[in-house]
């Protein structure tokens, strides 16, 4: 059982008082909060009425919430040994100076996080060039740190795709991972794996229609990951204010230069660790493969592909689930109704597939 200490604050913000208070398990500690400094992590009668709160740093090895109460250590319940943390930066222009251009990669970093030890153990980065859009904006410049010569001087995302697939086979070896699987699938020596991001941006918006659009092939397990910004909400029931706004509001500081592709996949990671300290099991939240399925049945239904033979003659036995039920694959094989079907997609304000 913890020995617990009182510590009382005056005219500090919930974070300063956790910097303050040094994060040391069992600490009590007593807030008095003015109306003008509180914060959502304060109860509503504090927000109110400037009331004094009092807020437990739980025992890091058990987590704040879930876990505290029973005492079962959080890592015990992660699905994940180890999790990798993606966090691009891309072309970007301020306002609406880009118009209908789309963003391309200009860096692709990701950091290995060991989810039983915190630690980050192997990180890849490259600088990617643009071919649509080869000349960075000053806005994109002064936003991610990225000069122009960095990106003249990246490779091709084919290319960057590439090296990081190989970054990942040595990995795979050198640690025995396999991906986005459970622990009823895995061997004594082999540890589970899987992506973490901020957000779905990165890797079902970002890098799902690059390749599309340049007709690249990227790795089948980059098609599920870790949304940590739901989990987060999920976790805390906030919303949190970005990733810097996530992390002060646990009181831990940002480290490094905010969108650094780099720095915020650190950053993500440090994140990611608190959030499995305080009870949180970080779950796979988004999975490409499912919603491809999804879009395969809705456009089978769609009125627009009814008058179509090639949709209108398919028997139940070549669909995965009878006659409404299309798959991306089989539509797919269909290649005298592909425009059709872009255009479908297009209708339904859908990234058209790639056929």
């Amino acid at each position: 059982m913890n020995r617990q200490r009182n510590t009382t604050f005056s005219l500090l913000t919930p974070s300063q008082v956790y910097l303050k208070a040094g994060n040391k398990p069992g600490t009590i500690i007593k807030i008095e909060v003015p109306k003008t400094v509180c914060r959502n992590e304060m109860s509503k009668s504090g927000r109110e009425l400037g009331l004094v709160e009092t807020i437990s740093i739980a025992n890091p090895l058990f987590g704040s919430k879930a876990n505290s109460t029973n005492g079962t250590n959080p890592l015990w319940t992660q699905q994940f040994d180890y999790l990798i943390v993606i966090d691009f930066e891309s072309t970007c222009w301020e306002g609406e100076q880009g118009g209908w251009k789309q963003p391309e990669i200009i860096e692709f970093p990701a950091v290995l996080l060991n989810v039983h030890t915190g630690q980050l153990e192997q990180e890849f980065q490259q600088y990617v060039c643009p071919i649509e859009n080869q000349k960075l904006s000053e806005f994109c410049k002064s936003l991610t740190g990225i000069t122009q010569q960095q990106v003249d001087d990246g490779v091709p995302l084919s290319t960057c795709l590439l090296l990081f697939s190989r970054w990942i086979n040595t990995i795979k070896q050198n640690k025995n991972l396999i991906f986005h699987g459970n622990s009823t699938q895995k061997s004594e020596n082999e540890r589970l794996c899987t992506f973490v991001t901020w957000s779905d941006w990165d890797l079902a918006t970002c890098l799902h229609n690059e390749c599309r659009r340049k007709q690249i092939s990227k790795l089948d397990i980059l098609n599920q990951w870790v949304d940590l910004r739901a989990t987060y909400k999920q976790l805390y029931n906030r919303r949190p204010q970005g990733l810097r706004g996530a992390l002060s509001e646990l009181g831990i500081n940002f480290e490094g230069r905010e969108h650094s592709g780099l720095c915020d996949a650190r950053n993500t990671s440090r994140l990611a660790w608190r959030m499995v300290q305080d009870g949180g099991v970080l779950k796979i939240t988004t999975n490409i493969n499912t919603t491809s399925a999804r879009y395969g049945s809705f456009l089978f239904e769609h009125p627009f592909l009814q008058h179509l033979p090639s949709f209108r003659e398919a028997p139940n036995n070549n669909c995965a689930q009878g006659a409404k039920g299309l798959t991306m694959t089989k539509i797919a094989k269909l290649p005298q109704t592909a425009e059709n079907i872009r255009r479908v997609y297009r209708e339904a304000g859908l990234p058209p597939p790639i056929l």
